[in-house]
């Protein structure tokens, strides 16, 4: 790319970064790891897989998504975020393509582990470059912006894989490769797009105003220490969006399948629904944080959330059902920008990368026990009333966590 490209841009190169940052979220998590659900049936099928062996699969991805949040603060400050991002990218869509060529259970297994630790090498430099190329009082928009990739990419998947798969019983793997393929393909584009910050290129942050440079806000982040307590509490609030966000998404088509009689295509196509509604949420929600307040905005997400999970934990009649599924699709990640932009407004732009892979990992544990503890209330009980009803209270003390929240 020309050097004095970006000169010629009809708006900041920030906004630049937003569109080929979503395309990196699109990539790392919406399709090596939400298409996942599409592609286990024809491949449990095909690799006579049982159900605990497709489990392990899926589980294995998020074990590596762990392993990766571990070491990329490290990995940033050693090779920058641009680098990291693509050779991540590469590590995800290298490893998906290979799946499709693959018929061992245990080499799955692997690969997927592999494309887990590219997810989180990918996805949390990602966000953390935002801190450094906007001002606190665009980040939560441009954060928005950017986790709207994820469903672009669910309604991508959902149109692009059951067409992929219908063309013969073996075609999961030609999804495999193609969404492979892709992610590679935005990999190399974000080499060519992304920088590291904004002075690389002469430039300061969007929407830095005009007062002395001792005195912008961004520059005086870079000074902040951030408190043991203060993590624990971000991550609280994170880890308890992790739990529920993913029971929720685990469990509601077979909930509609078994407790409210729908076939299995009319499930599918009403969560497919969840894609186009959760488009809007991200860049609301984090214009509201920016217009009001990160609490205020935390607090309205959850609140709506709690109502999805109540509608459908107090099993009411259909409409009920619809209401819920609008609910939740309409907060789907409001949670991950309002979070991305705290951690810089907290950490400064320096230590934003550290301090949204610390709260990350706590995210990644809750999203690793919520399934596990919804699915075993649900065997102990007969239904998923249960768990939804568990999601509703967790989400309620969320939002009271996030009235406590001190402010930048």
């Amino acid at each position: 790319m020309s050097r004095n490209f970006h000169r010629s841009l009809p708006f900041h190169y920030g906004w630049l970064i937003v569109g080929v940052g979503s395309l990196g979220i699109f990539a790392c998590i919406g399709l090596a790891r939400y298409a996942l659900g599409m592609l286990l049936p024809a491949m449990g099928a095909d690799l006579a897989l049982s159900y605990e062996q497709m489990g392990t699969i899926s589980t294995a991805n998020f074990v590596g998504y762990l392993a990766g949040i571990l070491v990329v603060a490290p990995l940033v400050r050693r090779v920058g975020a641009r680098l990291l991002t693509t050779l991540a990218l590469l590590l995800s869509g290298l490893s998906m393509a290979v799946i499709g060529c693959t018929i061992n259970f245990y080499a799955i297994s692997v690969l997927y582990l592999l494309t887990g630790i590219g997810t989180a090498l990918a996805n949390i430099p990602i966000m953390g470059l935002l801190s450094s190329w906007f001002a606190s009082r665009l980040r939560g928009k441009a954060a928005g912006f950017v986790v709207s990739g994820n469903g672009v990419a669910i309604v991508f998947a959902g149109l692009s894989v059951p067409w992929m798969n219908g063309l013969s019983r073996f075609t999961w793997r030609l999804s495999w490769l193609v969404l492979g393929a892709l992610v590679c393909l935005i990999g190399f584009f974000c080499l060519i797009v992304l920088r590291n910050r904004p002075q690389e290129l002469g430039l300061e942050p969007a929407g830095t105003t005009a007062a002395p440079r001792l005195q912008q806000p961004h520059l005086l982040g870079r000074q902040r220490s951030v408190p043991l307590g203060l993590i624990f509490h971000c991550g609280a609030i994170y880890a308890i969006f992790g739990f529920t966000f993913i029971s929720y998404a685990t469990f509601i088509v077979t909930t509609m399948v078994r407790e409210y009689g729908f076939s299995q295509q009319a499930a599918g196509s009403f969560w497919s629904w969840v894609g186009f509604l959760s488009l809007a949420s991200g860049p609301l929600f984090g214009m509201l944080a920016d217009r009001f307040s990160r609490r205020i905005a935390l607090m309205a997400a959850f609140s709506v959330q709690t109502l999805a999970y109540l509608l459908v934990g107090f099993h009411l009649s259909e409409p009920f059902l619809y209401l819920s599924i609008g609910c939740f699709g309409i907060v789907a990640w409001a949670i991950p920008s309002i979070m991305a932009a705290l951690s810089g407004d907290y950490a400064g732009a320096d230590k934003a990368v550290s301090m949204f892979s610390a709260i990350t990992l706590l995210f990644a544990v809750g999203q690793v026990a919520g399934p596990y503890l919804a699915g075993l209330i649900a065997e102990r009980t007969g239904t998923f009333s249960g768990s939804y009803l568990l999601a509703a209270c967790m989400t309620a003390t969320a939002a009271l966590l996030a009235l406590r929240l001190p402010r930048p």
